[in-house]
């Protein structure tokens, strides 16, 4: 017959007595209203005819089904609903097999599951990532899944998130084969099992694990939650599979899944899910074409400057590192070769990819070598003097119209740019540490920055697989001047009475990985010691000052890296120090304050009360675009917890 149209997004076609289904509704094949009504039309129009003996689901494009419709989060759900779609496939007196030609992410997989066989293509992944939106799947999600792999495959599998490649999935058992061809491959098994009794996922018993072996896969997942619920209840889910029959176990997984969808946790996961779409687009660069970027240069190969080397190299640029001396350029070349070893030894890198990336670097002593260079980034010394030098002497080297970016922390750039010949094509790249690993990058746009090098900055970023948040120029941009604002108010607390191992754990309690002083140990406290004394002159003397952060570094405590800070971490764990409590006694006696005791609900409130408002701030002048940028920034830079929706969020809505 020739092809049928199922719905808008739905065609099928018989090849040799087997309807192929292929679901076309860009850019990811989501299960739309549109879709789940194709495939019941589908499933119609199999049953009707006898001379179609199973049926093929597949996607067009390189993606299966990526999941739940964006466009329908929020509102009344609308008939089919999937689970009543999933059911009619399971129980289908036709096989129905999936070709996951690609990702099967979420309702996807759960499709994919309810099918009688699953050929994986060469680039197919499996994964149900509903906990990273505050839920768990709710079309049957945690309850085949163990069925076809075990307890604490699928304890993995839905408390984390993640998703697993063909290999994995065939050993696993989520697979039954890997095909060059899976829609062919899904036919010929079709064909195969024609008459025979299927293999309907949810009339499978539950494999036997050992209890040890499903106590550490849950205490694995529920150890990463933080406080967030949904990885919690996914487990038990899937726990509950072994004890429940189907009917009772899909039941019980769809009320756990809308209770949670109605969820604070999940509106704040939903926020930064939409909040990561929009960032990096403004309306001035519509229609704005970005430089074409094929080489980079970097000056400065230390541990910063090595980091953002990997993350271009892995993204395919050909990297022209540059150093003062040949001792620093090789052993720069050394740092980075030992960072993609590393990479490598953690399977996140072939051995293919690691020595593809050697051959595309060049580490230099002379920055000439920098002429062919698209764009050039700086990641030397943070000093104005240092990197003003650097880029008049890049004006000298480099093509006119290549892009030139600083990497600095609290640094100018609208300074540093008014040094060069070309300002307009001077931008920031602010990338936070290791930043071959860390996601977040500041691009911060100059007073004279080109249109067209900020679309370069914002199109670089993103091919590093990096979150780009764009910004204007302002002392820390904005995270560190977030941050600053919010150590201020923490330390003000503990001048007043709070002990800093009870901010710290407040902060924790609430969902942070790491409270703010023990972050600031181990990031070293003299680099934020050197920026006061430099600014001493500077200040407002009726302003508040702490001087307790002085105290500790005047006595040599530095943090982690001298085995003492705001902790003692003499026993190679971080403990409270009597030496430090009675610093701060003596500081506040200094200023007749008599300290009075924090709640740990006060204490949070207070530093959340002080992040937002910097965030108010940073809004009314211009610096952030838009409030759900901040939150970014701090989810991915500063360890705010993302089920709780970044601090204007969370400052909006209070729980």
């Amino acid at each position: 017959m020739a092809a049928a149209r199922f719905s808008e997004t739905v065609t099928g076609d018989v090849r040799d007595g087997v309807l192929v289904v292929t679901i076309d509704n860009p850019p990811v094949n989501a299960l739309s209203a549109d879709v789940r009504a194709g495939l019941m039309a589908a499933l119609d129009h199999a049953k009707a005819s006898a001379d179609i003996v199973g049926v093929a689901v597949t996607g067009a494009g390189r993606i299966f089904i990526g999941g739940a419709d964006i466009r329908e989060f929020g509102k009344p759900p609308v008939e089919p609903h999937l689970p009543d779609v999933l059911d009619r496939i399971e129980n289908f007196a036709k096989p129905v097999i999936a070709a996951i030609n690609g990702a099967a992410l979420g309702g996807g997989c759960e499709v994919a599951l309810a099918c009688h066989g699953r050929i994986a293509g060469e680039k197919a992944s499996f994964g149900l990532p509903e906990v990273k939106l505050g839920i768990v799947p709710g079309a049957g999600g945690t309850q085949r899944l163990p069925r076809l792999i075990g307890i604490p495959a699928a304890i993995d599998m839905t408390g984390t998130g993640r998703s697993v490649k063909p290999e994995e999935a065939a050993r696993l058992g989520l697979a039954d084969k890997i095909a060059a061809d899976p829609v062919t491959e899904a036919a010929q098994l079709a064909r195969a099992v024609a008459g025979t009794p299927l293999r309907r996922t949810g009339a499978l018993t539950v494999p036997v694990a050992d209890a040890a072996t499903v106590e550490a896969a849950a205490n694995k997942v529920l150890s990463k939650a933080r406080g967030q619920a949904s990885p919690g209840e996914a487990v038990r889910l899937v726990r509950a599979a072994a004890d429940m029959g189907l009917r009772d176990g899909l039941a019980e997984e769809r009320a756990t899944f809308i209770r949670l969808r109605d969820s604070r946790e999940a509106a704040a996961l939903r926020h930064v899910f939409f909040a990561e779409r929009a960032a990096g687009k403004l309306d001035k660069l519509d229609g704005v074409a970005p430089r074409e970027v094929k080489t980079v240069g970097i000056v400065g190969t230390g541990l910063m400057g090595a980091g953002i080397a990997v993350a271009t190299l892995t993204a395919g640029y050909r990297v022209i590192g540059v150093e003062q001396t040949e001792e620093a350029a090789a052993a720069g070349r050394d740092r980075i070769a030992g960072m993609l070893d590393k990479a490598m030894q953690s399977g996140r890198l072939t051995a293919a990819t690691r020595d593809q990336c050697l051959a595309r670097l060049t580490v230099a002593a002379d920055a000439g070598e920098l002429a062919p260079a698209d764009l050039v980034i700086e990641a030397v010394f943070d000093d104005l003097t240092v990197k003003t030098d650097l880029f008049r002497k890049l004006d000298g080297i480099v093509r006119a119209d290549a892009v030139l970016a600083t990497n600095t922390s609290y640094l100018n750039p609208d300074e540093i740019a008014a040094a060069t010949a070309h300002p307009e094509r001077v931008v920031g790249l602010h990338f936070f540490s290791p930043a071959n690993i860390m996601r977040l990058t500041e691009v911060v746009d100059c007073k004279a920055t080109a249109p067209d090098v900020l679309a370069t900055a914002l199109a670089f970023a993103k091919k590093l697989g990096k979150l780009p948040i764009v910004c204007g120029v302002t002392e820390g941009f904005i995270g560190n001047r977030i941050y600053s604002a919010y150590r201020r108010e923490a330390e003000f607390m503990v001048e007043d009475g709070a002990e800093p191992q009870d901010v710290d754990a407040a902060l924790e309690a609430w969902g942070f990985p790491m409270g703010i002083f023990a972050v600031n140990d181990m990031a070293g406290l003299e680099i934020a010691w050197a920026k006061r004394k430099r600014q001493a002159a500077m200040r407002d003397p009726k302003e508040r000052y702490v001087e307790i952060p002085d105290r500790l570094c005047e006595a040599g405590r530095f943090g982690r890296k001298s085995g003492r800070g705001w902790y003692d971490y003499s026993s190679g764990h971080r403990a409270v120090d009597p030496q430090v409590t009675a610093l701060i006694e003596t500081a506040r006696a200094a200023k007749g304050i008599v300290p009075r005791r924090f709640s740990s609900e006060e204490i949070v409130a207070r530093l959340l009360k002080a992040m937002a408002n910097e965030g108010s701030a940073l809004l009314a002048e211009g610096i952030a675009a838009r409030a759900s940028d901040i939150d970014l920034v701090m989810i991915n830079g500063y360890g705010f917890p993302a089920y709780k929706g970044g601090p204007m969020f969370a400052s909006a809505s209070p729980s």
